[in-house]
C-alpha cells in the first residue's frame, strides 16, 4: 500500500492533549512525542483503550482500528514548538482520530506528500 508522509506541528507542546487523560499524550519532549504517535499508528492499542470508553464498545467504526506495523514518526524540537513527520501507509481518517485522540486540537497539519 502507498505510503503518505504527514508534516505535523504540535505549536504548544504543553496544550497537545487529548480531551481524555487515558488517551492523551503524557511526553513532554519531541522523541517522546514520536515514541506514542509511532506507537499508536503501528498497534491497536489506542483503538482499544479508546473503544474501551464508548457507551457500546461494539458500535466503534471497525476500520478505525487499522494498524501499519511499519509507520514512523520523526519528532523534532524547534523553538517553543515540536515537529513530528509521520510516515504511513494508514487511511487520513485513521491517521486524524489517533491524533485527535493523542492531542486534541492542538496540532497542525503543515503538508502532506507521498512516502
Amino acid at each position: 500500500m502507498a505510503k503518505t508522509r504527514y508534516y505535523l506541528r504540535l505549536p504548544e507542546p504543553t496544550l497537545a492533549r487529548g480531551s481524555d487523560p487515558r488517551l492523551a499524550f503524557c511526553s513532554t519532549t519531541a522523541v517522546g512525542f514520536a515514541e506514542e504517535f509511532q506507537s499508536a499508528l503501528r498497534t491497536a492499542s489506542l483503538f482499544t483503550r479508546w473503544q474501551a470508553t464508548l457507551e457500546d464498545p461494539d458500535d466503534a467504526d471497525a476500520s478505525l482500528a487499522a494498524i501499519d506495523p511499519d509507520a514512523t514518526v520523526i519528532g523534532t524540537q524547534t523553538d517553543l514548538h515540536v515537529d513530528l513527520l509521520a510516515t504511513t501507509s494508514l487511511p487520513s481518517a485513521v491517521f486524524k482520530h489517533r491524533l485527535r485522540l493523542l492531542a486534541g486540537s492542538h496540532w497542525q497539519l503543515r503538508d502532506v506528500t507521498a512516502g
